[in-house]
């Protein structure tokens, strides 16, 4: 192995921009065209499967607290199903087209994705939940009045997004 290395080191260029490190990590990744492939090259093989790994678990357990937030008003279905399909769309091909399968996709989501608009039933979907937990909240901040100013602006960034900038569909 050490020979290899040698080779690999006589042959590969000199410089600042080629370290010795950098000689090694080609040595251990052949095809490598500089020091930044060549590290990567040794670094990713099992951190790409690991992260794609982490990002299915994370569109599971987000599409899991979608699904809770169907049956509990309390908690809001659409934030999570948004970041369910952030998470899908990352982790492989085949969660994301098994998620856009999905009825709670195509009820919540599909619309806006393919026609850029929401049903006035989807606003309210979203709106109401937010606006009594964003009020559940407001109340119990009777003494923090930092924290009621900014509950106040998200809820009133919510009404111009949805009711504004999103427009809604009259067709459904």
């Amino acid at each position: 192995m050490s020979k290899r290395i040698a080779s690999i080191e006589q042959a590969a260029p000199s410089g600042p921009a080629y370290s010795d490190a950098a000689r090694s990590a080609k040595a251990a990744c052949s095809g490598g065209v500089g020091p930044f492939h060549a590290t990567s090259c040794r670094l990713t093989g099992g951190s790409h499967r690991v992260s794609h790994a982490l990002w299915a678990v994370g569109g599971f357990l987000c599409f899991a607290l979608g699904m809770v937030g169907v049956v509990l008003p309390i908690l809001p279905t659409t934030p999570f199903i948004l970041v369910a399909a952030f998470c899908f769309a990352r982790s492989s091909t085949r969660l994301n087209s098994w998620f856009k399968g999905t009825k709670v996709y195509k009820q919540v989501l599909e619309g806006y994705v393919t026609k850029r608009s929401m049903t006035l039933r989807a606003k309210l979907t979203i709106l109401i939940p937010v606006t009594v937990l964003l009020a559940i909240g407001f109340v119990l901040m009777g003494r923090v009045p930092v924290g009621r100013v900014v509950l106040a602006a998200v809820w009133i960034g919510h009404i111009i997004y949805f009711g504004f900038i999103v427009k809604t569909d009259k067709q459904a």
